[in-house]
């Protein structure tokens, strides 16, 4: 038989009220333990605000939610089908993950930039994001993305030599494709489930490929954010929930900034509307 329990009170005095017959006393948690909690959540605030501060933003980034126990279905977008998509099972095309949560993806495209500031900043900003790599930017220096590797970063396929796809033959593109899913194993331990084709085109021949070198996903994008502003593909040229933002490794070689200025761009208009960065691959 189970048994009932009631939380005692406390009136003046300090008198409390005595439970009935068959039931057990419970006390609420003492003051002080509450106020450790809230210390603790303070000290971990003014924390994130210090660090935030060192890397240029007022605000500290908004802190996204657990990643669903339940994944949301991926299918490809309206009008981003190719023939026999469905029927074929191709790896899906999209640009936005299914969520009402105000939470957006980053992820960074190519390899050419190789920064350790980058690195750090975001470390210590604690912002993930989803590297998609060509080799022959990454061949310069595998040891920097094995860093990248080794603070949580996924590494996934982003072909060989960065080419138009839809004009190469199947077999040219497969070769893309499964060669950088042998490299990215070899110097990293894992072949990628994720594929963005170079520029954003595909066609049938891609999605098949891709399929046949082990891609689950060809992830594309919904804004694009670069060193001094931002480029969107929606009419209203506004973030929204499940949001998927591109932006390349890039320096002063080819923006007038750094990947940090960039991510600064980022992160002030994510936080400002009110949105987190989470992790692509906990939603996949």
């Amino acid at each position: 038989m189970a048994v009932a329990a009631v939380v005692s009170g406390c009136g003046v005095g300090g008198s409390g009220v005595e439970p009935a017959a068959g039931q057990q006393k419970l006390h609420a948690p003492p003051a002080r333990a509450l106020d450790a909690y809230a210390g603790r959540l303070q000290a971990e605030f003014r924390a994130r605000a210090a660090t935030a501060k060192k890397w240029g933003l007022k605000t500290p980034p908004l802190q996204a939610p657990p990643a669903p126990a339940k994944k949301p279905r991926i299918k490809t977008r309206d009008g981003f089908e190719v023939d026999g998509h469905e029927e074929a099972n191709l790896p899906p095309v999209f640009t936005t993950i299914p969520t009402k949560q105000k939470i957006v993806f980053l992820t960074i495209d190519d390899g050419a930039e190789k920064d350790p500031e980058f690195l750090r900043m975001m470390t210590e900003l604690k912002i993930p994001y989803t590297a998609f790599l060509s080799d022959y930017l990454v061949k310069e220096d595998y040891g920097h993305f094995r860093q990248m590797q080794a603070r949580g970063v996924t590494l996934n396929n982003h072909t060989l030599d960065h080419p138009y796809m839809p004009g190469l033959s199947y077999a040219r593109q497969k070769h893309q494709i499964c060669g950088m899913q042998n490299v990215i194993e070899k110097h990293y331990g894992k072949r990628p489930t994720l594929f963005r084709p170079p520029f954003g085109n595909y066609n049938e021949d891609t999605l098949r490929a891709a399929k046949a070198c082990g891609i689950k996903y060809a992830p594309l994008w919904s804004e694009e954010v670069f060193v001094d502003r931002w480029e969107y593909r929606e009419w209203d040229r506004d973030l929204h929930p499940g949001d998927i933002v591109l932006s390349h490794f890039r320096g002063t070689d080819d923006w007038k900034g750094t990947m940090p200025d960039m991510i600064r761009l980022f992160l002030r208009k994510v936080t400002e509307k009110g949105y987190a960065v989470a992790r692509l691959e906990d939603y996949l």
